[in-house]
């Protein structure tokens, strides 16, 4: 396995580590995680995209077919589970949780992070571009399936609640927002730039902590056989899905990595946010984003090596 690979890997899971031991040692309290996660969230990241996409040019970065197939492998994964949801009988809430586990990916704290340390800055503005498009898709298909089957009273779906759950995400605004400007052909100012650089450059230290932190390993041992499935499903059928397509389209291989970079992501930590708040089952949530994370280390050097 390349070096290339293992000094990417090995280096962002260190960190990772490193903040799961300093919240064993209390270095990281409970009531930091929070007000931190906002801030990554929040100004972080959509700096860092915004300014990684802005920089670029649009018309090199996007690459549509790639798109197309990067969405096409989340939506039919999303389809096949909840088709074979109708055909088990599993508690609601939990099942809802479960799907959204195995395709929710956690683009913005990890997949950028790996593609900027495996790719660099080009690769970061491909990502990023690409990863606009994921998250809408993504966040899409959440919101409707935690609405259907978050609530057992009803079958129902608030198309304005499903609208206001995509267009407030502010990862993917900044995406969208890049583009635009990126589009516009207008170079960025250099104060502003460096205002962003300055900002940005928090958001993959502090947010590979902020993963660390946020495991929890307690509730893996009460679901194993769910966890593992849903962790194979987001870890290996849906990159392994990815790759599939991109061979029978005859995409290049240097034109999707940073695709497959982004579906072998582990589960997203939005998904226990999204849980919480939309009824869904919140012990599962943190558990399959602990055990994909923990997995992901793994999965990630394979895809690499293969692809």
């Amino acid at each position: 396995m390349g070096m290339k690979i293992l000094s990417t890997i090995i280096p962002m899971f260190a960190v990772i580590l490193v903040g799961w031991i300093a919240r064993k040692r209390g270095l990281i309290s409970d009531a930091f995680l929070g007000p931190a996660n906002r801030l990554v969230f929040h100004l972080a990241i959509p700096a860092m995209v915004f300014r990684s996409i802005s920089r670029g040019s649009f018309a090199r970065d996007f690459n549509l077919p790639v798109v197309a197939i990067t969405l096409a492998a989340v939506l039919t994964v999303f389809c096949v589970m909840w088709g074979m949801g109708l055909t088990v009988h599993l508690e609601r809430r939990r099942f809802a949780t479960f799907i959204q586990s195995a395709f929710h990916g956690n683009l913005g704290y990890i997949g950028l992070a790996v593609a900027y340390y495996y790719l660099g800055d080009e690769g970061l503005a491909k990502a990023s571009i690409l990863a606009g498009f994921v998250m809408i898709l993504q966040n899409l298909l959440a919101v409707i399936l935690l609405q259907w089957y978050g609530d057992a009273a009803a079958d129902r779906i608030d198309p304005l609640r499903v609208v206001l759950g995509v267009a407030g995400n502010p990862v993917i605004l900044s995406a969208m927002a890049g583009i635009l400007f990126s589009v516009s052909g207008m170079p960025l100012p250099v104060i502003p730039d460096r205002a962003l650089k300055i900002l940005g450059d928090l958001a993959l230290p502090l947010a590979l902590l902020l993963i660390g932190a946020s495991l929890t390993f307690g509730l893996m041992r009460t679901r194993p056989v769910a966890l593992i499935t849903s962790s194979a499903i987001k870890l290996g059928l849906l990159p392994g899905l990815g790759l599939f397509l991109f061979h029978l389209f005859g995409v290049p291989a240097g034109s999707y990595l940073p695709a497959m970079i982004l579906l072998a992501s582990p589960t997203a930590t939005i998904a226990y946010v999204m849980a919480a708040e939309m009824q869904g089952d919140t012990a599962f949530a943190a558990a399959a984003i602990s055990a994909s994370t923990a997995f992901s280390g793994v999965t990630f050097a394979v895809w690499l090596h293969l692809v």
